[in-house]
């Protein structure tokens, strides 16, 4: 890939298992350690966009998923406000 894609990586513990996610791109993957998942998510992030690129959607993936443009390549658009809300269930 021409650039870099910066992207969001989550880490959650589920018994045993560290899961990771990427919320920009709704991608996932997990390890044994919080290092593993990150670079399991890496890993499967990486094969998402090469899988794009083949399908000749990188550009527009990103772009829909919220993704700017720099010189760089591309950035996560930014939150304004991050919050919890709650709601009756």
């Amino acid at each position: 890939m021409k650039g870099k894609v910066e992207f969001t990586a989550e880490i959650f513990k589920e018994g045993e298992v560290y899961v990771s996610l990427c919320p920009e791109l709704n991608v996932s993957s997990f390890g044994d350690s919080v290092d593993e998942a990150k670079e399991s998510l890496a890993e499967a992030v990486t094969a998402f966009l090469e899988e794009c690129k083949t399908m000749g959607t990188f550009e527009e993936v990103l772009e829909e998923a919220g993704f700017l443009r720099t010189e760089g390549g591309w950035v996560p658009r930014k939150a304004v406000l991050k919050s919890k809300l709650i709601i009756p269930a």
